[in-house]
């Protein structure tokens, strides 16, 4: 796996995770979940923190927000009213 595929699978997981930057102790809490190793990415970066800065040049996160739907309002129930007509005598 090429240094530029690690990056970019890496930016691919935190944008899944909506995240900007994430600390390395917060990588590694994901076990398995992760495409790359921690180990691999401080071993061809050289430290975690060259390793962002890379991510932020070649790949940058884009964090889409979540729209929140509003429920919609329950449609209004008409009620009916029924008048008597009454005969009224002249």
């Amino acid at each position: 796996m090429t240094k530029d595929m690690m990056v970019k699978a890496v930016s691919e997981f935190f944008s899944k995770n909506n995240v900007k930057k994430m600390d390395l102790v917060t990588y590694k809490s994901f076990g398995k979940d992760v495409p790359v190793k921690d180990y691999l990415l401080r071993r061809g970066f050289g430290s975690w923190s060259r390793f962002l800065n890379v991510v932020e040049k070649r790949y940058p996160v884009s964090i889409t927000p979540v729209k929140v739907e509003k429920p919609k309002a329950a449609p209004k129930v008409k009620k009916e009213v029924k008048v008597e007509k009454k005969d009224v005598k002249k």
